[in-house]
């Protein structure tokens, strides 16, 4: 996807969210988030909002703490929300192509990097609002939750941070059966999860299904869509991949 897009996608999927929250009220409890309430969603994502502006916007170049949100509740925290998300997209689509900031996962280009990750980042979010709001969530498109796999597999699991680990060298099979080409084979070894994006090896467990199923499953928003093979090592994976 070029950048502009994931900037739309971003866009589109914070008014969303908010649109969620302020229906199911900052008090609802957020059931894709054990122990959430919808007040909590909006600081967490508004404070990842900031930070990620904060480098786009003011070009830093080494790590910086989150920091805490305001104290606000109510109309004013869903407010607070709204400005924080217009201040990322307006950030975002304002920044050059060479753009020199702080990144925490590999990427073509730092700009290329924020929009894609809070594209992904926002769009779980929604979802989580969704569930606090109730009824039918909204879609997400097939090729963009392929690519929030991919994200997840080789960014985020392949950082010495990940705490998928296996004691006994296993392989986890994962793939998208509505998007084409889209399989990734996960060794599970004492080392941190290390991913290629093809079929390869014999696989110990696969877990399959449609790509937006499949993106909610393996961010623990949902059950995982189809398991065949070990069980137990998609059981390792949903117990240990929290992030």
């Amino acid at each position: 996807m070029e950048t502009a897009m994931y900037v739309e996608v971003l866009d589109r999927e914070g008014r969303l969210l908010a649109e969620a929250a302020e229906t199911a009220g900052v008090d609802a409890e957020v059931p894709t988030c054990p122990g959430w309430q919808v007040r909590d969603l909006l600081r967490h994502t508004g404070a990842v909002h900031r930070w990620a502006a904060g480098f786009v916007a003011e070009r830093h170049t080494a790590a910086r703490p989150l920091g805490d949100p305001p104290e606000l509740d109510g109309p004013d925290l869903l407010a607070w929300y709204r400005e924080e998300h217009r201040r990322l997209v307006d950030s975002l689509a304002a920044a050059p192509p060479d753009l020199e900031c702080w990144q925490f996962l590999p990427a073509s280009s730092p700009l290329a990097f924020w929009a894609r990750r809070q594209a992904h980042e926002t769009t779980v979010h929604r979802i989580d609002a969704e569930s606090a709001r109730g009824g039918t969530p909204g879609g997400i498109a097939p090729g963009f939750a392929a690519d929030g796999i991919d994200e997840l597999l080789r960014g985020f699991h392949a950082r010495h941070k990940s705490r998928v680990r296996s004691d006994k060298p296993r392989v986890l099979r994962v793939r998208a059966t509505d998007v084409d080409g889209a399989v990734w084979t996960v060794r599970l070894t004492e080392e941190p999860p290390a991913t290629e994006p093809i079929e390869t090896a014999d696989a110990d467990c696969e877990i399959a299904g449609p790509a937006a199923r499949l993106y909610l499953s393996l961010w623990n928003r949902q059950p995982y869509p189809d398991v065949t093979g070990d069980a137990s090592v998609a059981t390792l994976w949903r117990e240990a991949s929290a992030i």
